[in-house]
């Protein structure tokens, strides 16, 4: 078994820190591919997927993978594996928000953190099969029981979120929350690793790629995707957000033709003048002219 309490602790703090951002990111793509209708729905589904896939899950597990250095063992990497592994994570990952999305019910929800849930156990063991060791690696079944259950719990609340929440508070408040639970259930898979040594004695690392060959190019893919989905957040097109410049202006309603004053000082510009008002007429007992009969 894996002794976590003897493994570096900054090792964690970066991976749940890393899977709070991506979790915040992908359930702000979410919200708004739940409001938009048209084909930009599938933009910000693509982001949302990329953010909670790629971000919150795949990356989350490879950085916490760094720190885990069982003690006289030299751990490599298959390159081809890893990557299965991240691409299994986004694609699981935007079916079950295709499915949660569409239609917002019980039953899609459910059947969406099915689906979520068997692709992060899928990531998490891919990604475990992509070790390379000097010796055979074991996974206590209890152990993958209780992560297929986290996982499963996980990605629900992870559908929940982004097919309910609406609002930045709200986000943020279930951004950390959701961390808590993805790294709960690689901590808890790890804790069911058992390495047993080769009999034979072999000299060197095993054959693979080492964490630092891969940690510069997963570095610079996620500055590079943190840059581009703030810039989506900043300058994207909201379709809830009011338009007030192509709002109609509710005016009062112009009176009609014939009840409408005409201005005393309004002289046209081209053609007569208006012609003055006609004088009152005079009631015929205060005509003095006029003879009385």
């Amino acid at each position: 078994m894996v002794d976590l309490p003897t493994q570096d602790w900054l090792t964690p703090i970066i991976a749940f820190t890393v899977s709070a951002i991506g979790s915040f990111l992908g359930l702000a793509f979410a919200a708004r591919a739940r409001r938009s209708k048209t084909f930009t729905r599938w933009q910000w589904l693509a982001l949302a997927s990329l953010s909670l896939g790629g971000m919150a899950l795949w990356s989350m597990h490879f950085i916490a993978m760094m720190g885990f250095s069982p003690v006289g063992t030299s751990i490599r990497y298959d390159a081809l594996l890893t990557v299965v592994s991240g691409v299994t994570a986004v694609l699981v990952m935007g079916v079950a928000l295709t499915i949660t999305i569409s239609r917002q019910r019980t039953s899609t929800l459910l059947l969406g953190g099915l689906v979520a849930g068997a692709g992060i156990v899928a990531m998490h063991y891919t990604g475990m099969a992509s070790m390379s060791v000097h010796g055979e690696l074991h996974h206590d079944p209890v152990y993958v029981a209780l992560a297929s259950a986290i996982a499963l719990v996980a990605a629900t609340s992870a559908l929940w979120c982004a097919s309910r929440l609406r609002g930045m508070t709200a986000i943020l408040l279930a951004s950390p929350v959701m961390a808590v639970a993805v790294t709960s259930m690689h901590y808890t898979g790890m804790l069911g690793v058992h390495i047993e040594p080769s009999r034979l004695n072999r000299y060197g690392p095993p054959p693979g790629a080492s964490t630092t060959d891969l940690l510069l190019p997963m570095m610079t893919g996620l500055f590079v995707f943190l840059l581009v989905c703030s810039l989506f957040l900043l300058l994207g097109v909201d379709e809830e957000r009011p338009d007030y410049a192509r709002r109609p202006v509710h005016a009062t309603p112009a009176p009609p033709d014939s009840e409408r004053v005409p201005d005393a000082g309004y002289r046209p510009r081209h053609g007569a003048a208006p012609a003055p008002p006609a004088p009152p007429a005079r009631a015929p007992e205060d005509d003095v002219w006029t003879r009385r009969r």
